[in-house]
């Protein structure tokens, strides 16, 4: 079996994906219809041509105008279920999935109306294609705390279906600590935290996560190689990094995927993982990321595999559920 074939099969999870993050043109155009809305872009390709990004923001201002096509339960289900679709045909079998509640209240959108049709795709997913998922709530941290302390109250009635919060959109300028006590809130609630650090912020965004968020996992993470001592703290911390380098390489993060840190993150005894971020956007699925780095760096089956693996031990599956996967990964290696 060559690499591109067993990558396709490797079973994985996935811990990075915004579900926005997902919608490809042509739904949009399909939902944009659906809802009567008229788009900025007269067809598809010309959408897709538009996705030419030379830092973060260039991408978050399209991100949030495609959104806009996003009006219905139906739409967020459908949305769901297009990515979980593709997601099991990569090998993905469990996936946490981020939203950005204020991206749809902020324009009218209830918060009832986002949550409940995500979680009926995750549920039709469960049934269909055998994949489990679990969603996390983002705050989006261009806006101020007390909109997240806002989104929080909002979500009260389905935290017992939501597994933790995460920090997203703009890093530049907008630290970690100017969410310590949200982060605080949430975890006397017992949701997990993540956090987007290290992508365009400096190191010191990611110590923030650390030690002012108390994150149980660290999403991007690649600026933490330029400072030695937290690089060690990560490793003795066995913290998770949520990285993705087909993201890494359209926003600028890296020049050139042959450049990528992502093989010296393990050799660093990192806990790295590979996922999508937002696919529509960059280019590429999971499988995608796993098969684009792979080339690049050169990686062995050996550390494919690690990678497989640091997916399911950085999940917040409980430990018989992880325990059931690695031995599922085992047996996948075991036979090829």
């Amino acid at each position: 079996m060559d690499t591109r074939d067993f990558i396709a099969g490797l079973p994985k999870a996935e811990l990075h994906l915004h579900i926005e993050g997902s919608l490809e043109p042509e739904l949009m155009f399909a939902l944009a219809r659906r809802n009567r809305i008229d788009l900025p872009f007269p067809t598809v390709e010309a959408v897709r041509a538009a996705y030419q990004f030379s830092r973060l923001q260039d991408f978050l201002d399209i991100y949030y105008a495609g959104a806009d096509v996003l009006r219905t339960e139906q739409d967020f289900h459908d949305l769901a279920d297009a990515y979980f679709a593709r997601a099991a045909a990569d090998g993905v079998v469990h996936a946490e999935i981020f939203f950005d509640p204020q991206t749809h209240t902020d324009r009218g959108i209830p918060f009832q109306v986002v949550a409940d049709g995500l979680l009926a795709a995750m549920r039709a997913a469960e049934q269909r294609h055998g994949v489990t998922s679990k969603l996390i709530l983002c705050f989006l941290r261009h806006l101020d705390e007390d909109a997240a302390f806002a989104t929080l109250d909002a979500a009260e009635p389905w935290l017992d279906r939501i597994a933790g919060v995460g920090l997203d959109s703009s890093e530049l300028g907008h630290p970690p600590e100017k969410f310590a006590r949200v982060f605080a809130e949430a975890g006397k609630l017992g949701l997990k935290r993540v956090a987007h650090a290290g992508e365009e912020g400096p190191p010191d965004y990611v110590w923030q996560a650390l030690d002012l968020l108390n994150v149980d996992r660290l999403d991007h993470g690649n600026r933490s190689l330029e400072d030695p001592q937290l690089v060690r703290t990560l490793a003795e911390r066995e913290m998770t990094l949520t990285v993705c380098p087909l993201s890494n390489l359209k926003l600028c993060v890296v020049d050139s995927l042959a450049q990528h840190p992502i093989d010296r993150m393990l050799d660093c005894g990192l806990y790295a993982t590979i996922n999508s971020d937002d696919p529509a956007y960059f280019g590429g699925y999971v499988a995608d990321n796993y098969r684009a780095v792979a080339a690049a760096r050169g990686l062995t089956r050996d550390q494919i595999v690690q990678l497989a693996r640091n997916s399911f031990t950085g999940s917040f599956l409980d430990d018989a559920s992880i325990a059931a996967h690695l031995d599922r990964l085992d047996a996948y290696v075991g036979a090829h």
